[in-house]
């Protein structure tokens, strides 16, 4: 019998897939698409932040309430151990002036080339265009080809590596969710994160300024205040600075139905400077030139003052909205436009190796499970400290009565 079957050729499943197929054990790797990977590729054309370089506690607290669930597997399985891994496989990494740390080619096609070479050195087998369908009582697993052909295999341990509900086109579509909860397995609704969010902008902002970036800003909601940029668009707003405070945004909206979101168009600028400057007057000038001259905003800085109605003529008014402009969303944008996404797995399902109680032999790991980060390498970190947790599950369980440091 085989020994081990993952379904999903995400990051965790594939992880999974070198740790357990190094020690032995046969592993078949099932993926609805046709290659693997695609979500880890798409991250990775920009460069592929796979994670951080902070120290551990402060890196910790980045997964909020799944902070507890987390740490331990963070312990085992730190920031500098994935970086080894990545060096192993021939990839070496780097730090960079953020702290987040990246493969030296910047790309994530030659990790994946590389681990996919190992992969096939230790006879893993992959089959694609399989869709997972469910699952029975005693582990047999079931699939749909894309011919229609319904297949069933069955294993000594099964890993679920099926992905959340974000960019479902890359394959976390979330489509398990009703599998699982035939079996009584809490499943928490899915909700987006690292998203954009719906602004009620005017006509006039989105026909000039949709897709104008927003740079050395800082936004804030509440004590929650986070440095970057953000995109305007014609839904709303996004780009890292939003996504950092996605999560608080979008609980502000359920809990309350209002986020009172503010943006500093100008932070490296004291209020006193900032009032100091514009109670030269403008004379003559337009009020659009006088901005730019004299606080230094763009065009598109100038729309957003103007979506709060009458621009102040008073100093001291004026430089207090540049410091602090209220941004009216309303709702996040959809989950398929989502980097990554909340809900899943209830965490109290699975037992500290990640098998679910109710299915003995099968266990779940990555997005599968109710946890979310934000973006700077926390995700990807927290996908294979998982997977890691769970491979070393599942060669204790087949390894039943042994100690679990053999495996």
């Amino acid at each position: 019998m085989l020994d081990v079957l993952i379904v999903g050729a995400g990051p965790a499943g594939l992880y999974a897939a070198d740790r357990i197929s190094a020690k032995g054990y046969s592993v078949l790797v099932v993926e609805r698409l046709p290659s693997p990977a695609r979500k880890f590729l798409m991250a990775g054309r920009g460069g592929l932040n796979l994670t951080h370089s902070e120290a551990l506690p402060e890196f910790k607290h980045r997964y909020r309430e799944a902070e507890p669930f987390l740490a331990p597997m963070l312990d085992a399985f730190s920031p500098e151990d994935l970086q080894q891994w990545c060096h192993d496989l021939g990839e070496d990494t780097f730090i960079g002036t953020s702290g987040r740390v990246f493969p030296k080619k910047m790309k994530a096609s030659p990790l994946l080339r590389a681990l996919l070479r190992r992969l096939e050195q230790n006879k893993v087998s992959l089959q694609i265009r399989w869709t997972w369908t469910g699952i029975t009582s005693d582990g047999t697993s079931q699939f749909i080809s894309e011919t229609g052909a319904e297949h069933r295999l069955r294993a000594r341990a099964t890993l679920l590596a099926l992905g959340g509900a974000s960019w479902p086109r890359l394959g976390s579509n979330a489509a398990w969710v009703p599998a699982l909860e035939k079996h009584g397995i809490e499943i928490h609704p899915f909700k987006p994160t690292n998203c954009g969010f719906r602004v009620a902008w005017s006509r006039h902002l989105t026909d000039r300024f949709a897709g104008a970036p927003l740079k050395r800003i800082r936004m804030s909601l509440g004590a929650h205040t986070v440095s970057g940029e953000a995109l305007l668009s014609e839904q709303g707003i996004e780009g890292g600075a939003v996504y950092a405070l996605s999560a608080e945004i979008r609980d502000a909206l359920e809990q309350t139905g209002t986020a009172d979101l503010r943006m500093d168009l100008k932070p490296q600028m004291p209020l006193e400077k900032l009032v100091a400057r514009l109670s030269a007057g403008r004379g003559k000038q337009s009020l659009s030139n006088f901005l730019r001259k004299a606080a230094g905003l763009s065009g598109a800085e100038i729309a957003i003052l103007r979506e709060n109605g009458k621009i102040p003529d008073d100093p001291d008014a004026l430089a207090r909205l540049i410091k602090s402009v209220p941004i009216a969303v309303n709702a996040p944008y959809d989950i398929d436009r989502a980097i990554s996404s909340a809900g899943g797995i209830a965490l109290e399902v699975v037992d500290e190796t990640l098998m679910l109680e109710k299915l003995p032999g099968v266990f779940a790991a990555g997005e599968m499970l109710d946890w979310e980060a934000p973006t700077g390498g926390y995700l990807l970190q927290a996908c294979f400290s998982m997977s890691e947790r769970a491979s070393k599950g599942i060669m204790a369980f087949l390894n039943t009565g042994k100690e679990t440091e053999t495996a």
